[in-house]
């Protein structure tokens, strides 16, 4: 899959089926709309590209640009791209001024002139453009217009709530990771670098990563105390993550993200993690006393075991294999 950051490095192509979006998340919404740009191309013996934009939108045009927090990171959405198939991703760098371009500018200019289209793939809510004034049916009158087809996509639902990023924010922020899941088609996830901390989990007989994220705008779920699996390199392992100010030894702590990886005896500092959030355990809580949040701690673990035999025969199920995770 190509990766192009400006329109020379895109050759021209008229056989081009084009979706474009921020695609936050790449939730069940978005890869169906990938799904089907990749596929209707494959047709057509075409080419399936992506046109999505680095920073998101809102972080250029939010009045409280600081408060948004993403689903995906551009490398997250880059990746999960090339996993559905798609043959060019291309990120146009979005300023306040390329948002003051018309919607008929853009589509004119870049996708219709510059990367070449056959096919429009869209969300039913697709919109786009200064003040978000392109729509559906401007694009139907474009397609009339410029010789492409058209097809929005119909929502998806999961149970009776319609997939968007929004509803995945929420559930998110509320700590119900579970539901985010269910909607993103997959686990929630953190990436980060482990930097050093002051060794109090190896002192409690846990020891933590403490992860500093790739992307300092990536959502960070509610606090508490959550099931993970985690991704070091080629290896992976199930882990407990704890996500708050630590009230038990400070009154004013930063936020962070701490995981303790089960079944892993080493030193992880400088490494790159990926936490994929599984379960909730419980909201993060102040202790009395070191005894009686290693007490605690026995608990979570305990309960993090039991919840990883029944995930494990879950995916053993569903996979008809075995898992590899550490544990």
């Amino acid at each position: 899959m190509l990766v192009a950051r400006h329109l020379r490095e895109v050759e021209f192509d008229r056989n081009s089926v084009v979706s474009v979006g921020s695609f936050d998340g790449v939730h069940r919404a978005h890869q169906e709309v990938i799904h089907t740009v990749a596929a209707r191309a494959h047709e057509r013996g075409g080419r399936s590209v992506i046109v999505t934009f680095d920073p998101h939108p809102k972080q250029v045009l939010a009045p409280h640009k600081d408060e948004i927090r993403l689903l995906s990171t551009l490398e997250e959405r880059i990746d999960m791209c090339a996993d559905l198939q798609v043959s060019l991703v291309y990120v146009i760098e979005f300023t306040y001024e390329f948002s003051r371009r018309s919607f008929r500018e853009f589509y004119d200019q870049i996708i219709v002139k510059g990367i070449g289209v056959s096919e429009v793939i869209e969300g039913y809510d697709h919109h786009f453009g200064r003040d978000r004034e392109g729509s559906i049916q401007e694009l139907v009158q474009m397609g009339k217009e410029f010789d492409f087809s058209l097809i929005a996509m119909k929502p998806v639902t999961v149970g009776d709530e319609v997939v968007s990023s929004s509803a995945i924010r929420k559930h998110l922020h509320a700590g119900n990771v579970h539901r985010a899941a269910e909607l993103l088609g997959r686990p929630y996830q953190i990436r980060g670098t482990v930097r050093r901390g002051d060794g109090r989990g190896r002192s409690l007989g846990y020891p933590t990563a403490n992860l500093e994220l790739t992307d300092p705008a990536k959502l960070i779920p509610a606090d508490g105390v959550y099931v993970t699996s985690v991704r070091w390199g080629d290896a992976a392992y199930y882990g407990m993550a704890n996500i708050g100010r630590r009230p038990t030894f400070t009154n004013h702590g930063e936020r962070a993200v701490e995981v303790h990886l089960l079944g892993f005896d080493g030193s992880l500092y400088g490494g790159h993690l990926e936490v994929h959030f599984l379960h909730r355990l419980r909201d993060e809580a102040k202790f009395d006393s070191t005894s009686a949040l290693v007490r605690q701690m026995d608990a979570d673990k305990a309960e993090t075991v039991a919840f990883v035999n029944d995930y494990e025969k879950v995916l053993r199920a569903s996979s008809g294999g075995t898992a590899t995770m550490h544990h």
